[in-house]
């Protein structure tokens, strides 16, 4: 059985083919049951999240996810995120793959959004705003860049020193334009893209801020009891989903306004089967605001694991 570390799976997922791999994954479709998701307490800190999540293709490859969500590991200087993923062959079950978990979730999140924007997002997006300064915010950069013809990037987190340093890191790794956002309220108005990978339980992106045709991304806020965006935003924006089954029983930018009426399932324009599969064109107007949400699916782990797989053997 292979054991592939975090540089090698990483190495193995470029973005453009793992975008691809995504896109090919939810036109086919899998086999993809309905997620494990415990709470488990951690005593003084916020609870941490436990997640198992399976899927297959018949007679492909199977595989299973686990991982584990710990909010409080940033005061340890730690991960949020840490896991591991058992790739199999479903014909015979055989253990193929064991891929490390944290850096497939943090690169096929990344790559979900970029897909989703490839429908979304305006052809000539050149200014993206990333809020969050964790592992995903580089991820998210580098997708979006695989995408769009990206020349500025501007970012912003809760510490204004953490954020600097952050930035100042990535300026000398990337060939564009890299800076701190020395307000919030004034990147939301610039950026034609927003993507915001926060632990947030309070909105973050004011709608009433965002410039006519921006595509906001909204990547973290995986419980209901979490939120990056406001009501402004869901009744600005035209919204869209990585799965509608996680989506409307997830992520609280979602089910917090399902609850509340400012929205039905039926204002949800597509999730990314339906782009991908041609049954819906994503963005139609350049003024159109669009915002896509994302909790994650188990699809696209496997079909992460699955190319990483493949590359590695190849």
């Amino acid at each position: 059985m292979l054991l592939l570390s975090e540089d090698q799976t990483r190495n193995a997922l470029p973005y453009p083919d793992l975008i691809d791999a995504l896109a090919e994954m939810f036109r086919s479709g899998c086999t993809m049951p309905t997620r494990h998701h415990h709470d488990f307490k951690i005593p003084g800190e916020p609870d941490g999240t436990m997640l198992l999540m399976p899927a297959w293709v018949p007679g492909g490859y199977a595989g299973v996810k686990v991982v584990n969500v710990v909010p409080g590991n940033s005061e340890r200087n730690l991960p949020a995120v840490h896991g591991q993923y058992l790739l199999s062959d479903a014909r015979t079950g055989e253990m193929l793959a064991m891929i490390d978990g944290g850096e497939l979730t943090a690169r096929r999140t990344a790559a979900a959004s970029a897909l989703a924007a490839r429908y979304l997002a305006r052809s000539d997006a050149r200014h993206l705003l990333v809020l969050g300064t964790g592992r995903l915010a580089p991820n998210l950069i580098a997708a979006h860049m695989a995408i769009r013809s990206i020349e500025e990037v501007t970012i912003w987190g809760r510490s204004q020193e953490k954020t600097a340093q952050f930035a100042r890191d990535l300026d000398g790794q990337l060939p564009i334009r890299i800076q701190a956002a020395s307000s919030l309220r004034d990147a939301l108005g610039l950026a034609d893209i927003v993507s915001a990978a926060t632990l947030s339980t309070e909105p973050l992106i004011k709608g009433d801020l965002l410039k006519p045709g921006a595509h906001v991304d909204l990547v973290g806020a995986f419980k209901p009891t979490m939120r990056e965006s406001d009501d402004d935003l869901i009744e600005r924006a035209e919204i869209y989903v990585d799965t509608r089954d996680g989506c409307l029983s997830e992520g609280g930018d979602i089910v917090q306004p399902l609850k509340s009426g400012l929205i039905t399932p039926g204002d949800i324009k597509a999730d990314l089967y339906e782009l991908c599969r041609g049954e819906h064109p994503g963005r139609q107007s350049d003024a159109t605001i669009t915002m896509f949400k994302s909790v994650g699916a188990a699809l696209e782990d496997l079909a992460g694991a699955t190319l990483a797989y493949q590359n590695i053997e190849h």
